[in-house]
């Protein structure tokens, strides 16, 4: 009966050689029937094989492919959103009641397209939270907004206007800074400190602990003629003042707060360049960041359920 060695039989699969599975001293003879029939076999593992490795090799291509895109369509919705901003009349117009239904609508659009992007699934523990903030634009409805828009409307837009506000986030502690400017030359700004309580991946509490109005810096090449003579005469009664009473008007006025009041919020989207807000009735509050990003590093504090 006519014999053959396995090794002889056993084709090559990735480059491996029959050798690879068998040694040299333990050589199993079989008949040739036996020998078609694995052959067959052997090759059809073969073919099975090199499916196998193209259908994996197809599927790592589409899933990179899958994640550039989605990463370029994130990014375009960052720029849109952004341009949209700038079409509205940006945060100025914004507090002054200046921009359209259809602007409004627009943006919010154009917000809610951007937070179905979002690249960071537990916001409220990331890195990227820290760091100085600008207001880009707050949703009607929203106290800051309601806060802002109180003051327009009680001094008209040549006599006060709020320029800006920014936020500071940094250990748990967050600073929200108002800038309001009178007669384009007496600069004021309110700052709100609020502690900052992890509660869930997406949700915060945050507490107002202290309230600071400062005391206004006054640029007098820019004050009109007509009113330096009062400005004049109120730092004169400021000087006279007791000491106490001077010290007190000189840092600003300072309202403890003690946690009396305090909201909920969700971060709906955060990376390195801006950051979504949403309160308890859904109202959106957009911030670009104003500083350079650090290096993400992963956080140390988890919320606890």
């Amino acid at each position: 009966m006519a014999c053959c060695s396995i090794q002889s039989t056993v084709p090559s699969i990735s480059g491996l050689s029959a050798s690879s599975y068998f040694s040299s001293s333990s050589v199993i003879l079989l008949p040739v029937k036996c020998t078609k029939i694995l052959d067959k076999k052997l090759k059809k593992t073969c073919r099975k094989y090199q499916v196998c490795r193209a259908m994996v090799q197809s599927n790592v291509v589409q899933g990179a492919s899958a994640t550039y895109a989605k990463e370029m369509e994130r990014l375009s919705a960052k720029e849109s959103l952004l341009l949209a901003f700038k079409d509205a009349g940006g945060f100025e117009s914004l507090i002054a009641g200046r921009t359209s239904d259809m602007q409004k609508i627009d943006v919010n659009e154009r917000i809610v397209g951007l937070e179905r992007l979002n690249p960071t699934p537990r916001p409220t523990t990331s890195p990227f939270m820290e760091g100085r903030w600008n207001f880009e634009w707050i949703g009607y409805g929203s106290p800051g907004l309601f806060a802002a828009r109180l003051l327009s409307e009680r001094f008209p837009a040549t006599l006060a206007n709020l320029c800006k506000m920014d936020l500071v986030v940094k250990d748990g502690y967050a600073k929200i800074t108002a800038n309001m400017k009178f007669l384009n030359a007496i600069e004021n700004n309110f700052i709100l400190s609020t502690k900052l309580t992890v509660e869930g991946p997406l949700r915060m509490k945050e507490e107002y602990t202290e309230g600071v109005l400062e005391t206004p810096s006054v640029d007098e090449e820019t004050i009109p003629d007509q009113l330096k003579g009062v400005l004049g005469q109120a730092v004169n009664s400021m000087q006279q003042l007791p000491s106490p009473f001077k010290d007190v008007v000189t840092g600003g006025l300072t309202i403890p707060l003690n946690g009396a009041f305090q909201r909920l919020f969700m971060i709906s989207y955060l990376d390195e360049e801006i950051m979504i807000i949403r309160d308890t009735t859904g109202v959106p509050e957009v911030l670009t960041r104003l500083d350079a990003v650090q290096s993400p590093i992963d956080p140390i504090e988890e919320y606890e359920s």
